[in-house]
């Protein structure tokens, strides 16, 4: 034994066995993933799970031994992951054909369920991401299709993604995942004919509602012009009952200004030709005290 040691051959090749060794038995588990551990391709542990509120430095990572050439490692990650979706083709409740872009942010809970789930041990998270994308463009169309287009322009765009989540939240478990969030990004109309009809329906609602509200301004305004004009004429009244002097005296000054001075802004161009003696310019010759 002491002579194999002293044979420098030897010794380099027991020492590198003693590395591959020891590098196939510890595995240093980063805080941001996780492992499923296989032997023979049957999970025999998890390293490092998700869990809810876990303080950091206590999840679990670290150095961790296993079965060197029996133990097979199958990395996951822990942090939140991303599905995107361009140019989704939707028909909404009133028969128009919106793109919708939206997304959905995920996270692997449950890293066993994932790699069954699968059927891989490598790239585990984009093959979860590519069985979530078909159902996250499923949701999508059937929540939009039950709404009218003008409920992604209203506060009720919030409710709708809520929904979205749910239901891609209850298919999602299958694969060992959890929705943290679902987006719409935008939906817009398909450029051309599509475009400018909807718009032209929008418009054309818009003016009728402008009608509307002129009208209903324009019959309120004749009911105040009414009162008002009734409470005058009641006032008017009462003034002639204690004194018809003045009030006459009053109603002739009225009729002067309107005939002599014209429009308010403008000078007076109407001739008119009476003998002083004319009763309607009485007014203007005084009164006896």
């Amino acid at each position: 034994m002491n002579r194999a040691l002293r044979n420098p051959m030897t010794a380099g090749i027991a020492l590198l066995v003693l590395v591959i060794l020891l590098f196939s038995t510890i595995v240093i588990v980063p805080e941001t993933r996780q492992a499923v551990i296989l032997r023979f391709q049957q999970p025999v542990g998890i390293l490092n799970p998700y869990r809810a509120e876990q303080p950091f430095g206590r999840t679990g990572a670290g150095l961790v031994a296993k079965i060197p050439f029996f133990d097979r490692v199958v990395w996951i990650d822990k942090r939140v992951l991303d599905i995107e979706l361009n140019n989704q083709p939707v028909l909404s409740t009133d028969q128009l054909r919106l793109e919708v872009d939206a997304f959905a942010r995920f996270r692997i809970v449950d890293p066993l369920q994932a790699v069954i789930s699968t059927g891989s041990t490598a790239n585990t998270e984009e093959r979860v991401a590519n069985q979530l994308e078909p159902l996250l463009s499923s949701a999508l169309r059937a929540e939009l299709g039950r709404r009218p287009f003008a409920a992604l322009l209203s506060p009720e765009r919030g409710a709708v993604m809520d929904n979205i989540q749910n239901a891609l939240q209850r298919t999602a478990r299958q694969y060992g995942a959890e929705i943290v969030d679902v987006r719409i990004k935008h939906a817009d109309l398909p450029d051309g004919s599509p475009l400018q009809s909807a718009l032209a329906r929008m418009r054309s609602a818009r003016e009728q509602e402008a009608a509307t509200i002129q009208a209903q301004g324009q019959r309120d305004a004749q009911v105040v012009r009414a009162n008002a004009e009734a409470e005058a004429a009641r006032i008017y009244a009462a003034s002639f009952g204690k004194d018809a002097d003045f009030y006459a005296f009053w109603r002739a000054m009225q009729s002067y200004r309107a005939t002599f001075a014209g429009a308010p802004g403008q000078s007076g161009t109407t001739s008119i030709i009476l003998s002083p003696e004319n009763g309607y310019l009485r007014e203007f010759g005084g009164r006896e005290r």
